[in-house]
């Protein structure tokens, strides 16, 4: 991959200059040279591969490097040869460029003259193979650091061409500055969109100038009724005559303000993309060396791969693209060490000789997607599942309920391999767990599939950007916090009914699972919000070996954060990674979710955790649905209870209107029946005292009563009551039809 040196080109010195240009030929040279090996006869490739040994050989002398130089100038007539068809460069050929390019790049790399002493030997044994391969009888000597040349099959490396692109002057920019200029422009796209509330602050001012526009014309007509004097007139004429003039000029301004508007609103977009885009790389710029890497492993193994590599031109952030650079290598390793079969094994199972490994990358659902599956072996799930078995990870019994994907899980384990023994290449048990913790700490997730017989599939789903991040907004004790869209599992609402207790801890079970539950307001020391809640709002979360489900006060939405890191003098913050600011203005913190469950995990341990039974216990009150009946008569309340709890209602009664009005303000109702004549209070007092209550008033009231006279009845309705039945006229299906009119069924 190529570094990022951090300086304009006009600071760097001569030697960081021929270290830029050193790693962009040798990256030119390898990829040219693993594309011969796979078809010779290439004019075009063998012309850029001279050019770059020339450029190389030129710039060596100029910085004072004698060794590189004459090997450059070895490895230059080697391709002048080819192109004078006096040599075809094949496959032992390739080895012996491969290790004078490893070799150029291993002394580039030495501090100084001090360093490359001793080197003269293997130099001359590396130029000696130089010129048996330009004369036709290729060797292959070990470069002073360059790994042994296994004799084996080739490996083919098909890739997509790189497009053409038009001449562009480069200038470098510190990383540093770059970061500055992208959190100016979220700062600036913020602020645009402020502007859009002020043009809204306008739109209602043009509105209430409409209105005092229309008072004016009312206050005319009523003043030419009461025949005011000509002085009023005139007055009140230019009292009008200004209005309209105001009202021209708002409604002038108001648009312009509206244009304005729209056009900084595109323009800083546009810049904020163009500060992004500047971050970005193509995927081309990371995957160089795997070329190598690849072929050198295939050949080290005795195995023949065949590796395309898809979505070079994808563009990805420079930090993502750097950090991707283990993970990916620790894949593909894997699969050719551990997928790919060896030729003979491929024959006996009706397979192509050749092995196929397959990385693409692509854009999907506003993330990055790189998938890496291979069509060899695929994971012996039995072999695993003794594995685990054998490293005391699970019991013999509980390993046979294990799913598949419950057992490739135990892959990413530290320390954990499929190999007894331990070689070069694996048996450390050390890759796919760096592969996790890698991507993850990126934001992103890793799942897996394997087919055993036909192959095993890795899918990361990673941040385009580390600049943008699409989120999760949430409010927690009324400040906003945001968790990334891609460690979320899933959202839920859970009904208190659903909130279950054992051991002191808080859980609920979703397919089948306990997923413990936690306030995330007694995480952060805030005052929990969760009374005013018919439902709990989850957020479910997990890592490696845990999974919770996060209860917020509210669920606001998604959105897509500019992200700002935090300063530097605070440190590690606790359970946070990095902050924004929303449409509005307001700050917004990022949670490290990793860190999150961490500190989700110690507070269950350690006890402090709140618990939510209260809550539940009142909520689990406030759903069944409660209606109180008042009324003087011990029959009447007997027989209108017995009918109500009959289906499905909770019914509390109350003697009279005073005792009704007493137990309506202590508790829950969702409806309250009443009598009218009855003592202390009667019924008509009852409902207009509920209605004038700013705290009950959305209660509904009906009346029940003897009394069936039109006046009677309009008394009750006027009082506010929403319903009015006479005893006498009413049977059982009448009240239930009215009491369901007005609250549903007892189950709905």
């Amino acid at each position: 991959m190529k570094k990022d040196h951090g300086k304009n080109i006009s600071d760097l010195s001569m030697q960081e200059l021929f270290q830029i240009e050193i790693e962009t030929q040798a990256e030119t040279l390898t990829s040219g040279l693993l594309s011969l090996e796979k078809n010779p006869a290439q004019p075009m490739v063998i012309e850029s591969l001279m050019r770059a040994a020339h450029s190389l050989k030129g710039a060596s002398r100029l910085v004072g490097l004698r060794a590189i130089e004459r090997v450059a100038h070895v490895l230059e007539d080697v391709f002048v040869a080819a192109q004078k068809n006096e040599l075809v460069i094949g496959a032992d050929a390739v080895d012996v460029c491969l290790n004078a390019v490893d070799t150029m790049q291993h002394i580039a790399g030495r501090k100084d003259s001090a360093d490359r002493v001793g080197l003269e030997p293997e130099l001359d044994k590396l130029v000696s193979a130089l010129e048996s391969v330009r004369q036709g009888t290729a060797g292959s000597p070990t470069a002073p650091h360059a790994l042994p040349t296994v004799r084996g099959p080739d490996l083919v490396i098909p890739i997509e061409p790189p497009a053409a692109e038009e001449s562009e002057r480069v200038l470098r920019v510190s990383t540093e500055r770059l970061n500055r200029m992208l959190g100016l422009s979220s700062e600036l796209v913020v602020d645009a969109r402020q502007a859009q509330s002020q043009v809204q602050a306008l739109l209602q001012m043009k509105k209430k100038h409409a209105e005092v526009v229309r008072t004016l014309d009312v206050l005319r007509d009523a003043l030419s009724d009461l025949g005011t004097s000509e002085r009023a007139n005139i007055y009140l004429a230019q009292l009008r005559k200004r209005a309209g003039d105001f009202q021209q000029l708002l409604a002038a301004n108001l648009a312009e303000a509206d244009a304005f508007d729209r056009r900084l609103s595109t323009t800083t977009a546009r810049m904020h993309r163009e500060v992004i885009l500047t971050r970005m790389r193509p995927l081309a710029d990371g995957v160089q060396g795997f070329q190598r890497m690849a072929r050198d492993l295939a050949r080290a193994t005795g195995k023949q791969v065949e590796l395309n590599i898809h979505g070079l031109r994808t563009e990805v952030d420079r930090d993502v693209l750097e950090k991707l650079e283990a993970p990916l290598t620790h894949l593909i390793r894997n699969a050719i060490d551990h997928g790919i079969e060896s030729p003979a094994e491929r024959r006996a199972k009706n397979k192509p000789e050749h092995g196929t490994v397959q990385l693409a990358a692509s854009y999907s659902g506003g993330m990055l997607s790189i998938v890496l599956e291979d069509d060899g072996c695929g994971v012996d799930l039995e072999q695993l599942k003794r594995k685990v078995v054998e490293r005391g990870l699970t019991r013999a019994d509980l390993a046979e309920r294990l799913t598949a994907d419950e057992l490739i899980e135990f892959l990413f384990l530290p320390k954990f391999s499929m190999r007894d023994a331990v070689t070069e290449l694996s048996g450390r048990g050390v890759g796919l767990d760096v592969v996790r913790a890698t991507v993850q700490a990126l934001g992103g997730t890793v799942k897996t599939s394997t087919h055993p017989g036909r192959g095993t599939r890795f899918t990361l789903l990673l941040p385009i950007t580390l600049s943008l991040i699409p989120a999760l907004l949430v409010n927690i004790g009324q400040e906003s916090y945001a968790f990334p869209l891609a460690r979320i599992d899933r959202l839920l609402n859970i009904a208190p009914a659903q909130v279950q207790y054992i051991e002191g801890h808080q859980y609920t079970v979703i397919d089948g699972e306990n997923i413990g539950l936690v306030d995330a307001c007694s995480l952060f020391g805030k005052k929990s919000g969760l009374e005013a809640h018919l439902q709990l709002e989850v957020v479910v979360l997990s890592d490696r070996l845990s999974r919770y489900g996060v209860v917020v006060d509210r669920i606001v939405g998604e959105r897509v954060l500019a992200v700002q890191s935090l300063d530097a003098r605070l440190g590690k913050v606790r359970d946070i990674s990095a902050a924004a600011l929303l449409e509005d203005g307001t700050p917004t913190l990022i949670i490290d979710v990793d860190d999150f469950v961490r500190s989700i995990d110690h507070a269950r341990r350690g006890g402090t955790l709140q618990h939510m039974e209260e809550w539940a216990d009142n909520q689990k009150r406030k759903v069944e649905k409660r209606v109180l009946v008042v009324d003087d008569s011990i029959t009447v309340r007997g027989v209108e209870a017995k009918l109500l709890e009959t289906h499905g209602y909770t019914v509390a009664t109350a003697v009279d209107g005073m005792d009704g009005w007493n137990r309506v303000r202590g508790e829950h109702f969702d409806l309250v029946i009443t009598d009218v004549d009855m003592p202390r209070m009667d019924g008509v007092e009852l409902v207009d005292m509920i209605k004038h209550d700013p705290q009950l008033k959305g209660i509904p009231v009906m009346i029940v009563s003897y009394k069936d006279r039109p006046e009677d009845r309009q008394r009750g309705l006027e009082a506010g009551a929403d319903y009015y039945l006479t005893k006498g006229s009413f049977h059982d299906e009448t009240l239930i039809d009215a009491v369901i009119d007005l609250i549903g069924k007892a189950d709905s």
